[in-house]
């Protein structure tokens, strides 16, 4: 093999172990859905989502979990979306505490 090339495969290996050396500012994937496939999106720091939560509430469980699993290389403003309740509890991994009016409180 090329020495070079050699080279190249041992940078690609540490770039690998440093996801913050990259930043997205543009993506379109096809999301399998459990019921259909969505079509996700990220323009700059802009998220879209073609599912109807997302048309109602501007982030859905597609959005997030994008932002999730590319949260290293995104920008602060397009890793997490407009609800402090959902940035909170989207960036611990843990399932998200009760809203107060689901859990029976007025």
């Amino acid at each position: 093999m090329n020495s070079s090339l050699i080279g190249k495969i041992d940078k690609a290996k540490r770039y690998e172990q440093e996801p913050e050396r990259i930043k997205f500012r543009s993506l379109q994937v096809t999301f399998d859905g459990e019921n259909h496939d969505h079509e996700v999106s990220l323009d700059g720091q802009d998220w879209n989502c073609n599912c109807g939560f997302f048309t109602r509430n501007g982030t859905c469980s597609h959005v997030m979990a994008m932002q999730r699993l590319l949260a290293p290389m995104l920008s602060p403003d397009a890793r997490y979306g407009p609800d402090p309740y959902v940035n909170a509890n989207l960036q611990d991994g843990q399932a998200p505490d009760p809203l107060p009016e689901a859990a029976g409180a007025v």
